[in-house]
């Protein structure tokens, strides 16, 4: 197996970890649980969102990684498995809402990273994680609670994430370059 692959079956695997933990985090771990609501981690200084954030946040970085190294049917399906994932792994009260969300958010990712990924990595990641995300908590909120109130502090945890991961998406661009590597 050609290391790349292999690669590419990591990010797979995390990529597909990130699902169901960041339904758990949601309904289990953060500095406020509200009552019939999420758990919520501070992401800024006054600002609140719900803890399963930042593995979406990473989520959306893996997603593009999957792809680079496995191709856009890997990615495809991996979204497809992931939505599905999702929605079975989430709490009756969250199925809709994480399903709808992760579906939406990941081909909105994968129709801005795909035309940009091959010449423009560092951006295609960053800008399809932006517009992944803003979906993603659009939709997510709007369905699980009925209200964007946590809209700007969703949007800046997972900005985090993926700013937290553009260093190694630079490293991993050079080291593609200077080995030959090349998209799948």
């Amino acid at each position: 197996m050609k290391p790349n692959r292999l690669e590419g079956y990591i990010f797979l695997g995390a990529f597909a970890l990130t699902i169901p933990a960041a339904n758990w985090l949601i309904g289990n771990a953060g500095t406020v649980c509200l009552d019939k609501g999420p758990c919520l981690i501070p992401v800024a200084p006054g600002l609140m969102a719900p803890s399963g954030v930042l593995m979406i946040g990473l989520a959306l970085v893996l997603r593009d990684l999957v792809q680079r190294r496995l191709g856009a049917i890997f990615a495809i399906s991996a979204i497809l498995a992931g939505a599905a994932l999702s929605a079975f792994l989430a709490p009756p009260s969250l199925v809709l809402a994480s399903g709808a969300a992760f579906l939406l958010s990941e081909l909105a990712d994968f129709a801005v990273y795909t035309p940009l990924q091959r010449r423009r990595l560092v951006l295609a990641v960053f800008a399809s994680g932006i517009v992944g995300l803003t979906i993603d908590s659009a939709v997510f909120l709007y369905l699980a609670f009925g209200n964007l109130d946590f809209i700007a502090g969703q949007i800046v945890g997972k900005s985090w994430m993926i700013i937290l991961a553009l260093p190694a998406i630079m490293w991993i661009r050079q080291r593609d370059e200077r080995l030959g590597i090349q998209p799948a």
